[in-house]
């Protein structure tokens, strides 16, 4: 620690002091002055990416540094949303969302030669493509509320009977009926 307080910005080169004092890669910054190079968003040890003197956000990273060519959103080869209607060829329609028809809920019984067994689809579900949720191994395209088909993360479900939702249609059709729980006017019930 140099002598008058306190180490060196690595951003504004001022006295940094322990109150106000971020740290990253062997530097201090100042809280206000550990922000992305490019973008200027504050930043946190989760947020941080550093390349050289420099510091970024993730995503400032990953369109300076990160990998570039076909398939990586820069250039003449850009992949994009456009799927070709102006030129005749009509969008594959996604198929309809089917809740789980796997009647036994047993761990032991979803096994495929090794491999555990999809709740929703009844297919093998190796490791590349494994989301574990309520106790049961999922794919990842499978991985949705069993009420509205919205995408989960294992810390945004909830699970009931072997099948997983969303908080949101969980509370809806498990949680607490009655007065103040957003169902109208009536006594305090628990549905079942």
């Amino acid at each position: 620690m140099p002598f008058g307080g306190g180490n060196k910005c690595g951003a504004c080169q001022k006295t940094v002091y322990f109150a106000e004092e971020m740290q990253c890669d062997g530097k201090s910054f100042h809280k206000s002055c550990f922000l992305c190079s490019v973008c200027k968003k504050n930043l946190d040890s989760t947020t941080v990416a550093v390349h050289g003197d420099e510091i970024f956000c993730k995503a400032c990273y990953g369109k300076k540094h990160g990998p570039k060519g076909y398939g990586y959103g820069q250039g003449a080869g850009t992949l994009s949303m456009d799927k070709g209607e102006g030129l005749g060829i009509k969008p594959e329609e996604q198929g309809a969302h089917r809740p789980t028809t796997n009647p036994n809920p047993s761990k032991f019984a979803q096994k495929i030669e090794g491999s555990e067994v999809c709740p929703r689809c009844s297919q093998a579900v190796y490791a590349a493509e494994k989301v574990v949720g309520g106790g049961q191994a999922w794919h990842k395209s499978c991985f949705r509320c069993a009420k509205c088909g919205k995408g989960l993360e294992s810390t945004t479900l909830a699970d009931k009977d072997g099948e997983i939702y969303c908080k949101a249609c969980y509370a809806k059709n498990f949680g607490p009926k009655g007065f103040g729980f957003g169902q109208g006017a009536g006594a305090l019930a628990h549905a079942q």
